[in-house]
């Protein structure tokens, strides 16, 4: 299935909702989680340092330095699953990755709160393929500068191997999010593909 244009005013945002096949999204999801060695790293957020709400790993090239909310991160080497997982998202983005952010959400408290991938290390108009894997959790969107007019946050719900791509000026005009829910909910992983400049 080809890459959706999501009609976004200043932005690029493209989805594919079936860019995995469930079973090849389970059997990911199993090796990933099971696997990667996830860690609960501390952030700091309005001044101070709290425990992120979900566990993460980086992994990428040796040079592929990332950091944020205070948080600098050397990636850990590429495993075979996260390395044929990128070159899978490569394809279909036509785009080039040297880092993976993983983000896993145990249940519907671990959340992301609004932000945008906007650090230097990105470039002025980064490209990040956002994988998800496992229980469907809504993605939202919202402006960050009032001339961008729109009536409520955007809602995106993100079910299991799909892909989003966000590339253009979005990072420039546009806050996203994916916020807790009192629904009980599977785990959910993310897996957001980027290019980052050696630090």
């Amino acid at each position: 299935m080809p890459l959706q244009l999501i009609p976004l005013p200043q932005a690029e945002v493209l989805l594919d909702s079936k860019f995995l096949s469930p079973e090849a999204a389970d059997a990911l999801l199993t090796e990933l989680t099971t696997t990667i060695p996830w860690r609960h790293e501390p952030i700091k957020l309005f001044g101070k340092e709290v425990l992120q709400p979900r566990l993460t790993a980086w992994h990428g090239d040796p040079t592929a330095r990332y950091a944020y909310s205070g948080l600098a991160l050397d990636p850990q080497p590429w495993t075979p699953a996260l390395q044929q997982l990128r070159q899978q998202v490569e394809a279909a983005a036509q785009t080039r990755f040297n880092s993976v952010l993983l983000n896993l959400y145990r249940h519907g408290q671990d959340s992301m709160g609004w932000h945008a991938d906007d650090e230097p290390e990105l470039g002025m108009a980064p490209v990040i393929a956002s994988v998800s894997l496992g229980a469907t959790r809504r993605f939202r969107l919202r402006p960050r500068h009032p001339e961008v007019v729109v009536h409520a946050p955007v809602s995106l719900d993100l079910p299991t191997g799909s892909l989003l791509l966000m590339r253009g000026t979005t990072q420039q005009h546009w806050l996203h999010a994916v916020p807790k829910t009192a629904r009980p909910t599977e785990p959910r992983l993310n897996l957001t593909f980027r290019w980052v400049t050696g630090q």
